[in-house]
């Protein structure tokens, strides 16, 4: 990466990349960021450069990357026509917990910064287009483990043992209801179970019983009132069948808000950079971004997808979902438009924001 970019770097906390770029003093520090991580999901797309150790980059990370990449390359070119001082960061591990962006909120490599800004391709938002909302656009978010412990034995004698099974199969019901009963259905919640085991065997009756799920809410406060709501069913459900329930809850991410006055100016910018307002998107989705937003404002735009030459329409995190190579430069004019806005330019050089 640091040879991609061709500029000096600073210290940062495991495999990120903190790129620092000469300015003029007395104009405002803004950071650009740019998140890089895989999936543990088989490659299906075909091509040449196709992953093959099944892990991939299902959710367009390496885009992302690749977009600021060429920012930096432009502004490095601009010199006093930049409205600010810019700080790319190459971000590490968006998928795992703790989080890169946990970890450099945290390791004080970006003391100074102003504001915070980045951007993500999206499928579901026209090519041309970008979204870009003021507020809450992205879920906080928990993961939940949770083990029904009963006691095994053949499936031929079930009284002479406890099965853990209708205890797991009452709880995954139970789970899938409790975001439509215990939140007001106005507000954006998801419960998503993700791993389901228990067993090995036809004719055993297995000991235990687990499932993996997330928690997603775009108030941070429904969050917690499912997370609690998870402890009190599990226990409740375990007891009335017998078996004993175990919660583990990992914290995730915050919910992401943007700020208004940034979106506000990034909008005016849209034209000069080539692209259109899109619909508005808030999305269940949660991103290790909004760590940041504990250090400065942040705001995140989604860059679209759908109706892309050579794009064929998949989901994120879908073994097939490829974005086309045109994306690279929808996504590194989408960073420019923020950074410039993050910067309070009104009204920059339209030739600048086109770099």
């Amino acid at each position: 990466m640091r040879e991609a970019i061709g500029l000096p770097t600073a210290p940062a906390p495991g495999t990120a990349v903190v790129v620092p770029l000469a300015a003029s003093g007395g104009r405002r520090t803004v950071a650009v960021r740019a998140e890089l991580d895989g999936l543990p999901i088989a490659e299906r797309t075909s091509v040449g450069w196709a992953a093959a150790n099944g892990a991939m980059h299902a959710c367009a990370h390496d885009v992302h990357a690749a977009a600021l990449v060429a920012l930096c390359r432009a502004a490095a070119t601009l010199g006093e026509r930049l409205p600010g001082r810019l700080t790319a960061v190459f971000q590490h591990a968006e998928e795992a917990y703790p989080s890169g962006a946990q970890q450099l909120a945290g390791a004080g490599v970006l003391a100074g910064v102003e504001a915070i800004v980045a951007a993500h391709v999206h499928p579901l938002v026209p090519w041309g287009r970008v979204a870009l909302d003021v507020g809450a656009v992205n879920a906080a978010c928990a993961n939940v483990a949770v083990e029904l412990t009963g006691r095994g034995g053949h499936a031929a004698y079930p009284h002479d043992a406890v099965d853990p099974v209708p205890a797991f199969a009452a709880l995954l019901q139970a789970l899938y209801a409790l975001a439509g009963r215990r939140t007001d259905p106005t507000h954006g919640t998801v419960i998503g179970v993700g791993v389901v085991e228990a067993g090995g065997s036809e004719n055993v009756i297995p000991g235990s019983a687990r499932l993996g799920a997330t928690v997603r809410a775009l108030d941070a406060r429904d969050r917690e009132r499912l997370l609690a709501a998870i402890h009190t069913l599990a226990a409740g459900i375990a007891q009335a069948h017998g078996c004993s329930a175990e919660v583990r809850v990992t914290e995730g991410e915050p919910t992401l808000v943007n700020d208004a006055a940034i979106v506000g100016r990034a909008r005016a910018l849209l034209a000069d950079a080539g692209l259109e307002r899109a619909p508005a998107l808030r999305s269940c989705g949660a991103d290790d971004f909004a760590y940041f937003s504990a250090l400065a404002p942040i705001a995140m735009a989604f860059v679209g997808l759908d109706g892309a030459a050579g794009f064929a329409a998949r989901p994120l995190h879908h073994p097939e979902f490829l974005p086309p190579d045109a994306a690279v430069g929808a996504v590194a004019r989408t960073l420019a438009v923020l950074f410039h806005a993050a910067c309070g330019a009104g009204g920059p050089d339209g030739a600048a924001v086109r770099a």
